[in-house]
């Protein structure tokens, strides 16, 4: 299952997918997370000092590795230089599980230990020097974008992305890549603002989103994001004198959260399972396919020297793999090819 954590910066967002990672781990799943913001804290969130977190492998970095493993035997994308951020899987490329092991986990990916568990965790990488003026940040999460796209997750597995804070996702179709989305808002309108900009670009593209309201106090808080968000609020945190000493690197035990917050947590949990109901790989594919194609008319094909309308495989859509399929696909020699995971 693929989340992704949102809000305006400040708003506790990377707290609180901290918390969810936390939560997801304490239950022994398995759990990819990713730090996709440009200010890079969820390594410090999840426990790691300073210099561990900064020295994370940046994804951006290894995208030429990634773009050769997901290409795979692919014959519509001739080469990994033609590939973009939105470049769709096809006949014959490569495909990633959650819980496999893999060249772009390898390169990419570090093992962190929690108190009653694991994850593994990646990062887009900090802005380098060479960037500063003439890139934008939405260049870093194409390496994301690239394998969620080429991601057959299911049930009881997790991918959750820390994303960079307000709107700015929404200049590229990641938003679309998830089957829930919590929106972190504090009950200010300040808060809340970033809730309306993407309560209505996500209206077209059936993006599932629920609020979590951070940083509660009291009843009139309560009512003030009621009011506001309305149905879309699902649950809200108050103060945790947990994550008080967590922010100070002094992290208790996770199971000395306090109970409220534990319940909240929970709460998310039980929303993204129930999500999975709601799952159509038919639809993710043909936004993913849309997508493709408008980067491919805008500025792909200038960029590349290719026709990229021709990577897409009219008779390919992503779909989950049975337990079985995936343990084959991932020690077959092409692994996880599109050969498994087509209908």
């Amino acid at each position: 299952m693929k989340i992704a954590f949102v809000g305006k910066g400040g708003s506790g967002k990377t707290t609180l997918s901290s918390l969810f990672i936390r939560h997801l781990a304490a239950a022994h799943a398995p759990v990819v997370a990713v730090d996709a913001d440009i200010n890079q804290h969820l390594g410090v969130a999840l426990g790691l000092d300073e210099a561990d977190a900064a020295a994370l492998p940046a994804m951006g970095a290894h995208l030429p590795l990634i773009k050769d493993y997901l290409r795979g035997t692919n014959p519509r994308i001739a080469s990994a230089e033609t590939m973009i951020k939105t470049t769709p899987p096809g006949e014959g490329s490569r495909l990633l599980r959650i819980g496999e092991d893999n060249p772009v986990y390898q390169a990419c990916a570090r093992t962190l230990r929690l108190d009653d568990g694991s994850v593994r965790l990646m990062a887009t990488g900090p802005f380098t020097e060479s960037d500063l003026g003439v890139a934008c940040y939405h260049s870093k999460v194409g390496a994301i974008e690239l394998c969620l796209n080429h991601l057959v997750d299911g049930p009881g597995e997790f991918i959750v992305v820390d994303m960079t804070a307000g709107s700015d996702s929404f200049a590229s179709g990641l938003f679309t890549r998830f089957d829930m989305t919590f929106l972190v808002a504090e009950p200010t309108r300040k808060g809340v603002s970033v809730y309306r900009q993407y309560k209505e670009y996500a209206r077209d593209f059936d993006v599932a989103l629920r609020v979590v309201g951070n940083k509660v106090q009291g009843p009139d808080d309560l009512d003030f994001l009621r009011a506001e968000v309305g149905d879309d609020l699902l649950v809200t945190f108050g103060h945790s004198d947990w994550v008080r000493a967590m922010e100070k690197g002094r992290a208790p035990r996770f199971e000395e959260l306090e109970e409220t917050n534990r319940d909240a947590l929970r709460a998310l949990r039980d929303a993204v399972d129930a999500s999975y109901e709601r799952r159509d790989w038919q639809r993710y594919t043909r936004q993913m396919v849309h997508f493709h194609l408008k980067n491919a008319q805008s500025w792909g094909n200038a960029k590349t020297g290719a026709d990229l309308a021709a990577q897409v495989d009219p008779a390919f859509a992503l779909r989950e793999f049975a337990p079985e399929e995936g343990s084959a696909a991932a020690h077959a020699p092409a692994q996880g090819t599109a050969r498994s995971a087509a209908r």
